[in-house]
C-alpha cells in the first residue's frame, strides 16, 4: 500500500492556492484543506465553481486532497438548542463540500464546554449531534472524524469508543493525532481501542507532561511512532499521514521526510 504524506492547512495561513503551492514545492503528496470563512478559502459558503477551480489546481499539482477540516466557528456540537442545530448544519454543509473537493474525511472538534454546560449532558448532546450529521454524512458519502483535542471532553480511548460505537454509523470516525494524546496517554493504547474506526491521521510530536511540555519536530519527542505504526497496520488503517507540524519547528521539506521514515515502520 502506498504511503502518502500529507500537509494541512491548519498550519499554513495562506490561501488554497498557495498552500497548495507549499504543499507541491516542499515534497507532499496529498493535503487537508481547511473550511474557513475567508477570502481565498474553500467553505460551507463556497460556490460549486470555486470548489472545482481548487480541486482542479490540486489536481494539476498532483495533489491528492485527501480530507478537510472545519474551523471552530460558532457551532457547539455538545450544546443544546440553536447553537447545536447550527453547528449541525455547518458540519453536514461541511461534508457536501468535502465530498465536492473529492475527499473522505472532515475533522471536527465537536465544541467546548461551559460552566452550566455538564459533562454528561454534553455527551449526550455529541450523540445526538453525531447522530443526525451522520444522515448528511451518508448522503454526501464521506465521514465526519472526532478528534481528540484539549478541550476537557473525551479523554480516554475507551470513551472516544463508546461515542462512535453509541452513535453506530460507519460514517462517523476518529481523527487520530499521537501527539495529542501523548501529553496524558500513550497514543498506540488509542490506535488499537479505536481500530477500524480511524479515519484519518495527524503526525505531531509532543515531549515532556500537561504542565511542562513542549511541541516538537517529528522524532524529537516522546510518541513511540514504531509502535503507533505497527497498531495503525494491525486495524488497517491506511498509511495516509498528514503533517500538523509547525514550521516554527521543523521546516515543511524535513517533515515531509521524516513522514516518510517513520512510516517504514508501517511496512
Amino acid at each position: 500500500m502506498t504511503v502518502k504524506a500529507g500537509l494541512t492547512q491548519i498550519i499554513v495561513p495562506e490561501n488554497c492556492k498557495t498552500f497548495l503551492d507549499i504543499a507541491k514545492n516542499t515534497g507532499y503528496d496529498c493535503v487537508e484543506l481547511l473550511l474557513k470563512q475567508k477570502e481565498g478559502y474553500i467553505h460551507p459558503g463556497s460556490t460549486d465553481e470555486e470548489i472545482r477551480e481548487v480541486r482542479a489546481y490540486a489536481e494539476s499539482l498532483g495533489l491528492d486532497i485527501v480530507s478537510t477540516c472545519i474551523g471552530r466557528g460558532s457551532y457547539n456540537l455538545l450544546d443544546s438548542g440553536e447553537i447545536q442545530e447550527k453547528g449541525i448544519q455547518e458540519a453536514i454543509e461541511g461534508l457536501k463540500v468535502t465530498a465536492k473537493l473529492g475527499a473522505k474525511v472532515m475533522l471536527h472538534t465537536l465544541g467546548s464546554f461551559s460552566p452550566d454546560l455538564y459533562y454528561e449532558d454534553a455527551y449526550s448532546n455529541a450523540v445526538k449531534s453525531l447522530k443526525e450529521i451522520a444522515k448528511g454524512a451518508e448522503e454526501a458519502g464521506c465521514a465526519l472524524a472526532v478528534e481528540m483535542v484539549w478541550n476537557g471532553f473525551l479523554f480516554s480511548p475507551l470513551e472516544m469508543r463508546n461515542l462512535i460505537d453509541e452513535v453506530g454509523s460507519e460514517y462517523i470516525g476518529f481523527y487520530f493525532d499521537p501527539g495529542n494524546m501523548a501529553v496524558f496517554q500513550y497514543p498506540q493504547h488509542w490506535v488499537r481501542a479505536l481500530g477500524k474506526r480511524t479515519k484519518m491521521v495527524h503526525m505531531k510530536d509532543y515531549k515532556g507532561g500537561p504542565l511542562n511540555g513542549k511541541w516538537t519536530a517529528l522524532l524529537d519527542g516522546g510518541v513511540n511512532f514504531q509502535a503507533v505504526m505497527k497498531e495503525l497496520k494491525a486495524a488497517g488503517v491506511p498509511p495516509v499521514f498528514i503533517s500538523e507540524v509547525d514550521k516554527s519547528l521543523d521546516s515543511f521539506e524535513n517533515t515531509a521526510k521524516k513522514i516518510k521514515e517513520i512510516a517504514l515502520f508501517y511496512a
